[in-house]
This record gives C-alpha cells, sequence and structure tokens, in this order.
C-alpha cells in the first residue's frame, strides 16, 4: 500500500526527491508523513503534511526538506537539499506519530546515502 523510492547516494550538499505512492483508500483521508531509520536508531518522523496541506518538519531537517503531495496521484513527495552524511538512512512514508497496529503496513523504504 506504500511504496517508497528515490533514493540513491549523493554527495554532501547534494539533493534527492523521494517519491511514495499510496493507494486512493490511505491517501484522500490521512495526512502523510516521512520516516527515517538510520542504523542503530530508532525510527523517526522527519516530515509531514496533513490532508488540507500543513506541513510540520523536525529541526534537524527544516529549511533543508520539503514535503509535498499530488492529490491526483495518490503521491507524496520528500525534496531533500543540502544533505547532510547524517541524513543517511532508509527513508519510509506511513501515517504521521503513527505506532504500531496504528501504523499502515511499512514497505521497504528507500536508501538515502550521503557520502564524498
Amino acid at each position: 500500500q506504500l511504496q517508497a523510492s528515490g533514493g540513491g547516494l549523493v554527495q554532501p550538499g547534494g539533493s534527492l526527491r523521494l517519491s511514495c505512492a499510496a493507494s486512493g483508500s490511505i491517501f484522500s483521508i490521512n495526512g502523510m508523513g516521512w520516516y527515517r531509520q538510520a542504523p542503530g536508531k530508532q525510527r523517526a518522523l522527519v516530515a509531514s503534511i496533513a490532508s488540507g496541506g500543513s506541513t510540520v518538519y523536525a529541526d534537524s531537517v527544516k529549511g533543508r526538506f520539503t514535503i509535498s503531495r499530488d492529490n491526483a496521484k495518490n503521491t507524496v513527495y520528500l525534496q531533500m537539499n543540502s544533505l547532510k552524511p547524517e541524513d543517511t538512512a532508509v527513508y519510509y512514508c506511513n501515517r504521521p506519530y503513527c505506532s504500531g497496529d496504528g501504523c499502515y503496513p511499512w514497505g521497504q523504504g528507500t536508501q538515502v546515502t550521503v557520502s564524498s
């Protein structure tokens, strides 16, 4: 139901755009969020967008990442600029602020590696 894509290897200071395609039944009624999980760390929410379009960002990505959504395509995006090595993680999308059974099944995520 949730398929993230667009990750890759990028040098520090570079940019990537992630995409997450969701089924229409999920997308139309929910806010969506982007999470990331670095090796040895817990999964954390980095950006969210409400069904009405309002956005919230973690302090660590504020000013560098932009979340957006295309309702016609049932897709949410994460534009990541000025990438840093500490942004290296597997990125996932899901309902924002969810945990346990409150989340939709997690997809495979997409790997982002920031390295020179």
